[in-house]
């Protein structure tokens, strides 16, 4: 009974967004602890001095007094310098980051908040608390290091930004460029066939940076699925199309079975989920076999399959080859997974639209199959 009591604390919560609020005190609840619950810094100071928290989590961008004024104040209040104060931001920036540890910030939280990384931060910075004076200067240096690695990551992440956004523009014009020369009578057939290559390595790079755009937004919980209804026949049959010419030039047959099917889904996420997933086929299938792409109904979902006919997975490997960067064969930069973000692109979407993925054996080759359950 000692251990129950000691292990209650009492948590300050303020935030201006009543669902953030409540998503945190049902978390926290279930851990055993108390929540007192503040709408604004004012409302938040006063609950610090009458009640005095053990523990604080502050949102930063609030009306009247911000979370960095609050967090400034509650160091200068009886009491104030001990009680850890995390940071709760949708602001992923190093500007952010460093404001919140300038005024005296023990944690930094990013939104979407997830309920199991809650818990951890929070008993962690209650439990080192109730340290031993040693043991917290201990953990303030390795606290420095890890801050020190976040920084990092953050502006990882920055740059990550700039370059995606700097790439888009000069990789349309280059595509451009390319469909005025594949549709110049006056090129020969060779000329004409080369810019259809430049189209082809254009597309995969565009592709490449809508994967990259689309991962940093499911990390960060704002990748939307806009469900309409598509006629999977003629979706898959724009996309056989694009890859024509590529499936030419790698004497690779491309067949559909797909026919009379309708599925609720968000077409230009699908879209690219199949030309992510027929590109990497093409990539992998042996000259003078196909590539097969099929649909079929199943009891309460759709199941999607694209097979190859090439040297197959390890089943080993059948689940990590949706991880980001993996590669079956690190010395051969074209293995199966490519650079390795097509396929983790295509796992976080078919998850997005509450569907799975998996690779089985074609035998020979792979299989890579799609089950989405149907929408009410």
């Amino acid at each position: 009974m000692v251990e129950a009591r000691e292990s209650i604390a009492k948590i300050l919560v303020v935030d201006d967004n009543e669902q953030n609020r409540a998503l945190v005190e049902a978390t926290l609840e279930g851990e055993g602890h108390a929540l007192l619950l503040a709408a604004n810094g004012e409302e938040a100071l006063r609950l610090f001095e009458q009640r005095q928290p053990d523990c604080v989590l502050l949102d930063v961008r609030m009306p009247g007094l911000d979370g960095f004024t609050v967090c400034t104040r509650i160091r200068d209040l009886p009491g104030g310098k001990e009680v850890p104060v995390l940071f709760l931001t949708a602001l992923r920036d190093v500007e952010t980051f460093d404001r919140a540890l300038l005024v005296g910030a023990d944690d930094f939280l990013t939104k979407p908040i997830r309920p199991t990384e809650l818990v951890v931060r929070v008993n962690t910075a209650l439990k080192l608390r109730r340290m031993s004076a040693d043991l917290r200067d201990h953990y303030a240096l390795i606290r420095r290091q890890r801050d020190d690695l976040m920084r990092l990551a953050l502006q990882k992440d920055l740059l990550m930004a700039f370059v995606i956004h700097d790439l888009k523009n000069p990789i349309g014009a280059i595509d451009l460029f390319a469909q005025l020369l594949v549709r110049d009578p006056l090129l020969p057939g060779e000329a004409r066939e080369t810019a259809a290559d430049i189209r082809s390595a254009t597309r995969q790079l565009m592709r490449l940076i809508h994967n990259l755009l689309d991962i940093s937004k499911s990390e960060e919980g704002k990748l939307v699925v806009r469900r309409t209804p598509i006629n999977l026949g003629a979706l898959v049959g724009e996309v056989r199309e694009t890859f024509e010419a590529q499936a030419r030039a790698a004497e690779v047959t491309l067949e559909t079975t797909v026919e009379g099917l309708m599925l609720a889904a968000d077409e230009g996420l699908l879209r690219r989920v199949l030309e992510n997933l027929i590109d990497n086929a093409i990539r992998h299938a042996p000259r003078r076999s196909a590539v097969r792409v099929g649909a079929e109904r199943g009891d309460g979902s759709t199941e999607l399959r694209v097979i190859d006919r090439g040297e197959g997975i390890r089943p080993e490997m059948r689940d990590k080859i949706f991880d980001r960067f993996v590669q079956l064969d690190r010395e051969n930069p074209a293995s199966r997974s490519g650079r390795g973000l097509g396929l983790s692109f295509c796992k976080l979407t078919v998850e997005a639209h509450d569907g799975r993925i998996w690779a089985e054996d074609a035998a020979p080759g792979t299989s890579i199959c799609m089950s989405f359950p149907d929408v009410p």
